[in-house]
């Protein structure tokens, strides 16, 4: 038997149907930002901000991979390195299981840090760098005024191995906020975000390990973990040459959150918002000299890539 059904009927079923399958459709999730049709993925002016980061990324990774594992980007991703030469001084340190697990955890980002970014804007040998306990001792004693005895080892136990990465994710973190603003193209954007949200976890976890031990002293010296951070942020503003964009664990209550507090595990400005600097301030924090154009500290030769090279040209 056939069974007819009114028109009527038959057009609200394929009505209905339609309705359906279109919002079904609507419904599927979307994963991707739309980005519009001809944006500039990665701008030309944005390749050497991005290669300039990849100078604090090989210093970063090859600083934690030593450190938990006792061998380099050499062994870990060679390809990374491009023919540099190897690290002055890096060894393995002395660290109990949690901040053994913090800094392989640590190591293996930077890896893939330089990997995208590589990848990305493409790269040049890594810098020679000096992660000798001599230069971490060097940079202490600027920062107290005064030569410590026995000279500081970041590598004699976890403590002192967490003091001295106080000195490097933090870097990477105010450089890329300076970065962010010049940038053009939105993958570019994307990218620097994402490793700004990392260098940022990192920078986060070392300082709340320190200030859950702000009030120790740091063996065998006088001095307690929150004046060895709120040292090393004084000698940073001073090379950085630009005020206040640095701050140890501890702080006076007008530079804490709202003026209302003195601990300080977050650094920030008056607006709890995080402090930029420009390449050329970076330079001058990590070369140790207060010069953009002299190396020194933890790149002997200076970093590479054209805007690093391009100060060094430069009287």
């Amino acid at each position: 038997m056939v069974v007819t059904f009114p028109t009527s009927l038959v057009l609200l079923i394929f009505m209905v149907s339609c309705s359906v399958n279109i919002f079904m459709a609507d419904s599927e999730p979307v994963c991707q930002p739309a980005y519009p049709a001809h944006a500039i993925a990665v701008d030309e002016g944005d390749v050497n901000l991005l290669q300039f980061a990849e100078n604090l990324e090989h210093l970063e990774a090859d600083y934690f991979l030593w450190g938990a594992l006792g061998y380099g980007l050499d062994e870990v991703a060679p390809q990374l390195v491009m023919g540099g030469p190897p690290p002055i001084g890096a060894k393995k340190a002395k660290l109990d299981n949690l901040t053994l697990n913090i800094i392989t955890e640590f190591a293996y980002e930077e890896v893939a840090h330089l990997r995208i970014l590589k990848r990305t804007v493409g790269g040049f040998p890594r810098p020679l760098m000096d992660l000798s306990a001599g230069n971490f001792a060097k940079l202490i004693d600027s920062a107290f005024g005064y030569a410590l005895v026995p000279p500081f080892d970041p590598y004699h136990d976890s403590l002192s191995y967490m003091i001295s990465c106080y000195v490097l994710p933090y870097m990477g973190l105010v450089a890329y906020v300076g970065t962010n603003p010049l940038l053009i193209g939105y993958y570019s954007k994307r990218l620097l975000a994402g490793l700004l949200g990392v260098e940022s976890g990192q920078d986060a976890v070392i300082r709340t390990y320190l200030y859950e031990r702000a009030k120790e002293q740091v063996h065998p010296y006088k001095h307690t973990v929150a004046e060895f951070t709120a040292r090393i942020s004084e000698l940073r503003n001073r090379l950085g040459k630009c005020g206040i964009k640095d701050e140890g664990i501890i702080v006076p209550k007008e530079l804490g959150a709202e003026n209302r507090t003195t601990t300080n595990v977050l650094s920030s400005d008056a607006d709890s918002i995080s402090y930029m600097r420009t390449p050329a301030e970076v330079l001058r924090i990590v070369y140790s000299t207060g010069d953009e154009h002299i190396p020194g500290g933890f790149y002997p030769k200076g970093g590479n890539g054209k805007i690093a090279r391009g100060f060094l040209k430069k009287p």
